[in-house]
């Protein structure tokens, strides 16, 4: 049974049947999470990790209303030992729609065999700044790639009757000042940039919308009117449930109430005794409870009711999973450099090979905060070499003795810097909070790591670019492998390296991925989810411990774009070991859609996977738009020689601008630019054009 909006609306007068029959307090008690400090404390104390098990809120045994019960993600499920996937950056680096399907189907049949009935885990939030500290739990930059993936892990999600949630709404993309920040932006920047995507996913089904910490426009936006009920639930008829962020989410009962907050989670603080005294004495009118109740109510009824399979416990962390893993982390492998095509290395020439840098042997799979997912293990970049090349000597150096890597590089037939980040330079972090007593239990509690958003710069740390300059130079056969969250500066080394191949946090079959991909065994096709600046500056500046932001128009590709500067490499960037040819674009209007269609061959001598990507643009515009923007894309995968039709398809609602004057979506009627091609590159695009001409 396939929980669609219509199939959940069904439930609307049995629903509403067993509200009627609650008291205000059973009522209120479905807007309640249920799990205590304490509770988490215990489980701490007893080795066990945040979310160890589904964290339960609300339910009705004497009416027949199943609990909701909280699963958190995006990396997989957090609770138990489940499969570890590659952090949702790298996967939006696949530019796989149907792989991400498939991943969020995995997820939630761990989920359900945990017992859980939601997934926390759908992650959208735009990253202004890539120095954002969880900007490695979202698919990248790009506003409409955001909707697309973020759109196919919520129909992967909820085909297997788990409630998806999408998070953290809206602009949350500061990590160090979340609790405290104020976020303005104008109309159009709210609408076109950072909310888009979030229409994107409810369009596609979404059941539940978590809040953000932050204030927009002044308010927190877990009591914010205007985009939990004006926007979220009356202007975009969203029919589920919005629930807090965790702990701090809500900071006023009847603000909350009032503004559109249907379940305090995860535990009770503001609801429960609360709130039912805040309706008894007028300030929160039992209306709006009952509101509340029916969708949480018809919500949980519509999936628990879809179906009666057991999902067996065999499924958390099985080899099925596991290879789906290690999949996605193939397919997200990005090669940014290749010198006299040096990859792949071939296994019987290369006999020794040296892996240098503190980063080959640990294993990381991202940041240690709520995200944070306990795989039965997790294989090193190390360990995948020495597997893969299993007939040659591996040597490790972990690059603080520069002399020792210097004698390495000389002696070997390859080298391997394994460089950039863990959970200590990025990620969630907690601070900052008007609760510091609560802080620090979670985070004692949870083993939060340093985390937070970068420090300094968006590059390598100085021992790292030392290393690389020093000793790249050394071997012709040399490549540097960057593990990360999000963009990484390269201008000041990339010189000193024949290749680069961008691995992002590839999960826990990340080194079997990274050394697959270095010997040929597997073609990288993955794509940069994001520029890659020549100068930092060319991106917005951001204050991270700021309390009170304006968010522009502009940033990423499209900033870059307007201001006429280069990147170092451009969005949707990625090399191949094969080559292909992109011809024969074709480019109409048709059916409310702009079609652009290609032919797309494999010229080289291997397989391999390219991302065919769509972008239009607005020279005609009278307007102030952007260059052009990303308006669709498809991987596509060919044997040498092969040859095949690409057909990438625009609605035309993806075109219209919002004007803030009549607060609507409006489409100009002019001639509109129309780009076919593998990046967002000027020189690896075909260009045409299609006029729009009357309102469609």
């Amino acid at each position: 049974m396939k929980v669609n909006k219509r199939y959940r609306l069904s439930y609307t007068s049995r629903a509403q049947e067993i509200v009627n029959q609650m008291t205000l307090e059973e009522k209120v008690h479905l807007m309640s999470g249920r799990v205590s400090m304490e509770q988490m404390m215990e489980d701490f104390s007893n080795g066990k990790h945040y979310n160890w098990i589904p964290y339960p809120a609300g339910g009705n045994e004497r009416l027949g209303v199943p609990e909701m019960k909280f699963v958190d993600g995006p990396r997989g499920v957090v609770s138990g030992n489940s499969t570890c996937f590659p952090v949702t950056v790298a996967r939006g680096a696949t530019f796989d729609k149907d792989l991400e399907q498939r991943i969020g189907r995995a997820i939630a049949k761990e989920i359900r065999a945990h017992g859980g009935n939601l997934f926390g885990g759908v992650c959208i939030n735009l990253p202004r700044n890539p120095g954002w500290g969880r900007s490695q739990e979202v698919y990248g930059e790009d506003s409409f790639h955001l909707g697309a993936m973020g759109s196919a892990l919520v129909k992967g999600v909820q085909e297997e009757n788990v409630i998806a949630c999408i998070k953290h709404y809206a602009f949350n993309s500061m990590e160090n000042a979340r609790f405290k920040v104020n976020v303005k932006a104008d109309k159009r920047t709210e609408r076109e940039v950072y909310l888009a995507h979030f229409k994107d996913c409810i369009d596609a089904g979404a059941a539940c919308v978590m809040s953000a910490y932050n204030l927009y426009q002044g308010v927190h936006c877990g009591h914010s009117d205007y985009l939990l009920n004006q926007v979220l639930k009356d202007e975009w008829d969203f029919d589920g449930f919005v629930i807090s962020d965790f702990i701090w989410g809500v900071k006023d009962t009847v603000e909350a109430a009032n503004g559109g907050m249907d379940i305090e989670m995860c535990h009770t603080k503001y609801f429960g005794e609360k709130l039912v005294e805040a309706v008894k004495n007028g300030q929160v009118s039992e209306e709006t409870i009952n509101k509340a109740a029916l969708r949480i109510v018809r919500t949980l009824l519509a999936f628990t009711e879809a179906d009666n399979k057991e999902y067996s416990r065999y499924l958390i962390g099985c080899k099925e999973h596991i290879a789906l893993a290690l999949e996605a982390a193939e397919k997200s492998m990005t090669l940014l450099k290749n010198d006299q095509n040096v990859l792949p290395f071939s296994k019987e020439k290369t006999k020794r090979i040296a892996v240098i840098g503190k980063l080959g042997n640990q294993e990381n799979i991202g940041d240690h905060g709520s995200s944070r997912v306990f795989p039965k293990y997790v294989v090193t970049p190390l360990e995948g070499i020495k597997k893969i090349a299993a007939n040659s000597e591996v040597m490790f150096c972990d690059g603080q003795d520069l002399l020792k890597a210097k004698e390495l590089a000389k002696t070997a037939d390859a080298v391997v810097f394994v460089v950039g980040y863990n959970h200590d330079d990025e990620g969630e972090f907690i601070g900052n909070v008007d609760d510091m007593n609560t802080s620090q239990i979670i985070g004692e509690g949870h083993r939060f790591a340093v985390g937070g958003d970068r420090k300094g710069s968006l590059g390598l740390k100085r021992d790292e670019i030392e290393l690389i300059k020093e000793v790249g130079p050394l071997n012709k056969n040399s490549v540097v492998v960057l593990i990360g969250g999000s963009m990484i500066m390269i201008e000041e080394w990339k010189s000193d390296v024949s290749s680069i191949l961008m691995a992002y946090y590839p999960g826990m079959e990340g080194g079997t991925a990274i050394a697959k991909t270095l010997f040929g065994d597997v073609n990288p096709g993955g794509k940069l989810p994001f520029v890659v600046p020549t100068h930092e500056s060319d991106l917005p500046q951001t204050d991270w411990e700021a309390t009170e932001i304006t968010y522009e128009y502009y940033h990423g590709y499209t900033k870059l774009e307007k201001e006429g500067k280069s990147p170092s490499l451009p969005f949707g960037f990625g090399l191949s070991y094969t080559t292909f040819s992109i011809s024969n674009a074709k480019f109409e209007v048709r059916d409310n859609q702009i079609i652009a269609s290609c032919e797309v061959e494999n010229t080289g001598s291997c397989e391999g996977d390219e991302v065919v990507q769509m972008y239009v643009g607005f020279s005609q515009s009278k307007i102030d738009r952007p260059v052009k923007v990303l308006r669709g894309f498809e991987r596509v995968s060919l044997k040498p020689g092969e040859k095949k039709v690409v057909n990438i398809a625009c609605p035309i609602e993806k075109i219209k601008w919002f004007n803030p004057d009549t607060n609507k979506w409006e489409l100009e009627m002019m001639d509109y630019e129309i780009y076919i091609g593998n990046s967002s590159d000027s020189k690896d695009l075909i260009a045409g054009k299609v006029s729009i001409s009357s309102l469609m």
